[in-house]
């Protein structure tokens, strides 16, 4: 099995490495990632200029782009026979409408629009904490292949938010979920001629049973998200927990 690994975080970021360590482990990863960071950049892809890329190492390569542009990258040119796309490990949570500006997600969304089976994963991070990426690899190794054992729909994608902090050894419960609609809670200062953005994600309102409150209530947020959907409306059944 072929899994292209990409993120929005750039090639060198930890998340990714940890990724590429638990994808190694039963399959082979193709790391297709941006040269620098991309976050918060969204779907944008590049069209109308040309794109470089390069190798970083053994099916390891860079691109001088956006994540979606580095699923588009991989899938029609440097890995076509890729099973899986997985974009992550993000060091902070993409849940409710942030799957709208998030990179990380954009990258996984435009895999599932290229046909490919794809999923999106991100660690929240609590006020003032840290991300172990040592308990996070654990955790998330458990979690993708449990997801990459089940079928999933076409023109839909995973996104999947971990909560924070995570114990190396005890097992984490997750479930499956729908996407939080509420917008962030937040207002923008001015200093002279400049408005700054405040707001924290850990604040933000929240509807019980969702990705949002699922997450942040210490469980691992489980969301399946249809490419054509605004928001998502059918999620399968049940939860559960998985070790480590």
């Amino acid at each position: 099995m072929k899994v292209v690994l990409t993120n929005d975080d750039g090639i060198d970021a930890p998340g990714l490495d940890a990724l590429a360590g638990i994808i190694s482990t039963f399959a082979l990863p193709v790391v297709v990632a941006p040269r620098i960071e991309q976050s918060g950049v969204a779907h944008r892809v590049t069209a109308k200029a040309p794109i470089s890329y390069g190798p970083a190492g053994e099916n390891r390569y860079w691109v001088e782009a956006t994540p979606a542009d580095c699923a588009r990258v991989a899938l029609k040119h440097l890995a076509v026979d890729a099973d899986w796309l997985i974009s992550g490990i993000n060091p902070g949570a993409n849940l409710g409408s942030d799957v709208y500006n998030s990179g990380t997600v954009a990258a996984a969304r435009e895999a599932a629009i290229l046909g490919c089976r794809s999923i999106a994963v991100s660690q929240y991070i609590s006020k003032g904490g840290a991300v172990d990426w040592t308990a996070t690899a654990r955790h998330a190794a458990t979690i993708l292949r449990m997801l990459m054992s089940q079928a999933l729909e076409a023109g839909s994608f995973w996104n999947v938010n971990l909560p924070h902090p995570l114990a190396r050894d005890a097992a984490v419960a997750y479930r499956f979920c729908d996407l939080d609609t509420h917008p962030h809670a937040y207002t923008y200062r001015t200093e002279g001629a400049q408005l700054i953005y405040q707001g924290t994600i850990h604040d933000r309102p929240r509807d019980a049973g969702k990705d949002v409150a699922v997450c942040f209530g210490g469980a691992a947020a489980i969301t399946r998200i249809p490419i054509g959907a605004c928001t998502h409306h059918e999620h399968r059944p049940g939860k559960g927990s998985v070790g480590t």
